[in-house]
Parts: C-alpha cells; sequence; structure tokens
C-alpha cells in the first residue's frame, strides 16, 4: 500500500511532465499576454513566486503561532529557489523567447554558472508551489486558494512567454515536493515547536 501512494504521485508527475512537453509548441504559439504584468492581478500572481510575499509572510505566521511554522514557510520556497538555479545550471535550457519557441541548450562552456535567460525549471514556480504546499499543509482550508494563485504564477510565467509549459509544471512538482517534504510534520522543520 505504500508504493502505491508514492508510485501513483510519481507516475502522474511524470505524465503531466511529459504532456507539457508535448504541448509547449502549441502553448508557446497560442498562449501569450506580453502586457500580464501591466495589470496588478499579474503583478500579484509573479509575486506568489518571490520571497518579497514569502518572507513577510513567514513572519506574520512566525508572531501568530510562535511555532516553527513560520520558519518552515520561509525555508521552503527558498530552498526551492536555490534548488532551481541549481536544475538550470544543470539543465541548462534557454527562456522560450531567445528563440522563438525553440528548444535551445546552452553550452557548458558558456557562462558556466550563470542562470540568466535559462528558463527550466521556472524558479518562480518552484517557489510559489513550494510556498503553497507548506501553507495548504499546515492550513488545509486555505490550501486550495493557495494552489490557486501558485498556479496563477506559473499561468503568468507562460503568458509572458518567460517559460514554457514544461518549465511551469516541472518547476510546480519539484516546488510542491520540496514543500510537502519540509512541512510532513505537523510544526514543519524541527517537528516541535
Amino acid at each position: 500500500m505504500k508504493l502505491h501512494r508514492t508510485l501513483v504521485p510519481v507516475l502522474g508527475a511524470g505524465l503531466a511532465t511529459a504532456l507539457a512537453f508535448w504541448l509547449d509548441p502549441w502553448v508557446w504559439r497560442h498562449l501569450s499576454d506580453p502586457t500580464v504584468y501591466d495589470h496588478d492581478w499579474g503583478r500579484l500572481l509573479r509575486v506568489m513566486g518571490s520571497l518579497v510575499l514569502w518572507g513577510p509572510l513567514s513572519l506574520a505566521v512566525w508572531l501568530e503561532t510562535r511555532s516553527r511554522r513560520g520558519w518552515t514557510l520561509l525555508v521552503a520556497p527558498a530552498l526551492a529557489g536555490g534548488v532551481a538555479e541549481l536544475l538550470k545550471l544543470v539543465i541548462r535550457r534557454e527562456r522560450p523567447g531567445l528563440h522563438d519557441g525553440g528548444y535551445v541548450y546552452r553550452s557548458f562552456a558558456e557562462r558556466p554558472f550563470d542562470t540568466h535567460d535559462i528558463g527550466f525549471p521556472s524558479s518562480h514556480t518552484m517557489v510559489a508551489f513550494a510556498g503553497a504546499a507548506v501553507l495548504a499543509r499546515f492550513y488545509p482550508r486555505a490550501g486550495v486558494l493557495c494552489y490557486a494563485l501558485a498556479a496563477g504564477c506559473a499561468l503568468t510565467r507562460v503568458l509572458a512567454q518567460a517559460h514554457f509549459a514544461s518549465d511551469v509544471v516541472g518547476g510546480g512538482i519539484a516546488g510542491w515536493a520540496i514543500g510537502f517534504w519540509l512541512s510532513r510534520s505537523r510544526a514543519g522543520i524541527g517537528a516541535a515547536p
């Protein structure tokens, strides 16, 4: 039974990622809004993928609960962002806007430690989903809203043509996994309040 609880989500994540890769060309051609960040809602959703949001929010949670939940709410998005940058250095697929929606991988000889213009996975999406996973785990009634905002962050990255659909799907899955893993106990990191 335990293997089933692990195998089904892993297979689902793999299928979702494969589907996103398959849909990348269509999404690139048909889903675009270059003005997405000209709107307040677009900027709000993008900030879901930034520590500018998660830092103060984690402090608010810590001040209210005096537990390690606040700490976990800071560490999960920060760790997700760091992991995203490391994955970018390894995978090295450049952003779609640089090559009119084509997949181009940067050589390891070219700017080996620079993630600028590398798109897979989406750091914003990883950060947003890591934070959403923590909030949803600690405050289940808010889960739907948390995940909707994280998905909105991912959508804005695609609409702005800063990322392929596969960049945000991969980032969302990885960010969720990090957030879920760090929040697996009721109190978060360290288990004791």
